[in-house]
């Protein structure tokens, strides 16, 4: 039997996450990720009043005068959550833990997708695949993707984004739309992201927490990873320390963003303190504008 304040920490954010996507985010999802359910059909000679971005240059160069690409819009794409399940989302400092983040990203994205009418699917993991749910509709779908997270207990502690990427292709054969939620603490994953972006569309959700950043002023603070159990003890009462703690955690952060970079996915920064909402719609307006000026 499921605990009563997991079930309502389950309902709370499955409420919130249809509320969301119905009020503030109406209309958003489908704006952007519109391309991501379309497939080449053929070409046409082109007409003015064509968008130049669809001319087809090495078939215009072969034949002597401009085409264009034709596409149809299937009847419903996939998306794929990846969701980090490791040891590590269950820190959390005063906005809760970095799992309940992790959730609330999710049920928005699945009820966006699911607005959409297109299937959601999902891929829990740590170091290893823990669990494989196939994309399906429905709220009730959804409830239970959020209801896992929540009452899954995986059997691995660390972090391996590489098996998660190659358990995705082995899965779905055709183009998915796929985030993978995570805190990403983890070794390079770049040739895995590389790789997979060869077939799918992936959009990096980096979930974070300021206390990771931070350590708190005086006395002396015990730090213990939650995925290795390694254990050091540091004098916070030291501005110095303090400093070289922040400098540190800083550069990992952004050695994770250099990465994505370096393998052509977006991210997407979300803190336990930060609304899910304001920051999706931030990410998808620039995602929109820049789809413009290609």
């Amino acid at each position: 039997m499921i605990p009563a304040d997991i079930i309502k920490k389950i309902r709370r954010i499955h409420i919130k996450g249809s509320r969301t996507v119905n009020t503030m985010m109406a209309g958003q999802y489908k704006s952007v990720f519109r391309g991501s359910g379309i497939e080449f059909e053929e070409v046409r000679e082109y007409s003015p009043g064509d968008e130049v971005k669809s001319i087809d240059w090495k078939v215009s160069a072969r034949l002597g005068k401009p085409f264009i690409k034709l596409y149809r819009e299937e009847r419903e794409s996939i998306v794929m959550l990846l969701i980090d399940m490791s040891s590590s989302l269950k820190f959390g400092t005063f906005s809760g833990m970095k799992l309940e983040k992790a959730a609330e990203v999710a049920s928005v994205l699945a009820f966006s997708a699911i607005r959409n009418n297109d299937k959601v699917g999902v891929i829990f993991f740590t170091d290893r695949v823990e669990k494989y749910i196939p994309p399906k509709k429905g709220a009730s779908h959804i409830w239970r993707l959020i209801k896992e997270i929540f009452t899954f207990v995986p059997e691995g502690k660390g972090t391996n984004i590489t098996t998660a990427l190659e358990f995705l292709s082995s899965v779905s054969r055709k183009k998915t739309l796929s985030f993978v939620i995570s805190d990403f603490i983890c070794d390079d994953h770049t040739k895995a992201m590389r790789t997979a972006r060869q077939r799918h569309e992936l959009i990096a959700v980096i979930v974070s927490d300021k206390g990771e950043f931070e350590l708190p002023f005086g006395g002396i603070v015990s730090i213990t990873c939650f995925e290795t159990g390694q254990n050091m003890v540091v004098d916070a009462s030291s501005k110095q320390v303090r400093d070289r703690y922040f400098s540190q955690r800083q550069d990992y952060y952004n050695k994770i963003i250099d990465r994505l970079k370096s393998a052509r996915v977006d991210s997407v920064d979300i803190s336990t303190d930060s609304v899910v909402a304001d920051t999706l719609i931030q990410y998808f307006r620039y995602r929109e504008k820049r789809l413009r000026l290609m």
